[in-house]
């Protein structure tokens, strides 16, 4: 494990919340940050303050849907699942994010 995990790059958040929703159907958002961090080789770290705020932004714009259930642990958990909406934005996304990963590649080999 890396001795310094990073903070997850503003604007990304939400694309992994989705990708993992889609991966893995619902979860609830203990269960959805360890699956970021474990897709991320644990190069990230997600608190409750950074998973649950947007959650409830996703939800808000309809991209997710919640539901209580109950966890693995047998605790009372709420469970996130994609909306129609929200599959719909991750292609938006996902466009969005490959054309700013090819502009900053090409900042970071730049051709002579």
């Amino acid at each position: 494990m890396p001795e310094n995990k990073s903070d997850v790059l503003q604007g990304t958040l939400d694309l992994m919340v989705l990708k993992t929703l889609e991966s893995m159907g619902s979860l609830h958002g203990y269960g959805i940050a360890r699956r970021i961090e474990q897709v991320s080789g644990d190069s990230l770290c997600l608190n409750q303050g950074t998973i649950y705020p947007a959650l409830l932004r996703l939800e808000q714009r309809a991209w997710v849907n919640s539901e209580w259930g109950i966890s693995e642990t047998g605790r009372r958990a709420k469970f996130y699942a994609l909306t129609r909406t929200g599959r719909k934005q991750i292609e938006q996304e996902t466009e969005n994010w490959e054309r700013i990963a090819a502009t900053m590649a090409r900042f970071l080999a730049p051709s002579n």
